[in-house]
């Protein structure tokens, strides 16, 4: 019997495994340069005074307080332990690494064109991103992890990442509309409340097809929660859009509960 060469196939990313781990190591570099640029650091303006201010806490009715941004420091941490535990995973078995350094591009890019003042440019963006990652969710679910480890730096991290980025679409899209003129038709807090709605059933619907999701719904409801804070405290003061954050973000809570408290569904036979 022949020796075997050992085996050079590529992993899912279609890149060797090498390539594949210093590729995602550098886009999460990048990505941690934009983040210091987006807050001010380098000579660029905090996300919140950048391009006119209409990304600020108090811009329109789906901002919200800014005590809410504070979540991209677990992300950032999370997408940092990521980095560093790809380099422990040989093939990438669950085909991610390719939308992860999609995401990570993205959001970089996304900082540096609100930097540029392109608000629309940044819709776009993110709207890019959450496809990305609405797709990279879909893979964790239809692959399983492989131990706790797998599912707590990976499926957590990117669950924190789509819930959070869910929520910061809606935000986004209200500053761009706001940057061109429009301010609601006269009932800003009613339209608000309607893409609220949506967030929720986006919401819900992240914990049914999830295997019992925890950070994409954490996410949702500290994003929504954030919205409801600042329109009970700050401008633009809306009892309404309030009251609508709260309930979406305990809709959202009451599907993560319900899929965490029944019982789990029994492997199919083979």
């Amino acid at each position: 019997m022949s020796a075997t060469a050992p085996s050079t196939r590529p992993d899912q990313t279609g890149s060797r495994p090498l390539l594949r781990r210093i590729a995602v190591t550098a886009c999460y570099v990048i990505t941690v340069i934009g983040s210091v640029i987006g807050v001010g650091v380098f000579g660029g303006e905090p996300i919140a005074e950048a391009a006119g201010g209409l990304l600020a806490a108090d811009s329109t009715h789906l901002a919200p307080a800014s005590t809410a941004f504070s979540i991209w420091s677990v992300i950032y941490a999370g997408l940092g332990a990521y980095t560093l535990w790809q380099w422990w995973d040989a093939d990438d078995h669950r085909g991610i690494a390719g939308h992860a350094i999609a995401s990570l591009l993205l959001n970089a890019a996304w900082i540096l064109v609100i930097q540029a003042g392109w608000v629309w440019v940044s819709v776009l963006v993110i709207v890019t991103l959450l496809v990305v990652l609405a797709d990279l969710f879909r893979r964790l679910i239809a692959t399983p992890p492989r131990g706790v480890m797998g599912r707590v730096v990976v499926d957590g991290t990117f669950g924190l990442y789509l819930g959070w980025v869910s929520v910061a679409t809606c935000a986004n899209i209200a500053a761009a509309l706001a940057g061109s003129g429009f301010f609601g038709l006269g009932i800003p807090q009613w339209i608000a409340s309607a893409v609220l709605a949506v967030a929720a059933a986006v919401g819900i619907g992240l914990c049914l097809a999830g295997n019992r999701p925890i950070g994409a719904p954490a996410a949702m409801i500290w994003g929504l929660t954030w919205i409801a804070v600042g329109r009970a405290t700050d401008e633009p003061f809306s009892p309404v859009t309030a009251v609508a954050a709260g309930v979406a973000a305990a809709l959202i809570a009451a599907a993560a509960i319900v899929q965490w408290v029944r019982p789990a569904p029994e492997p199919a036979a083979r």
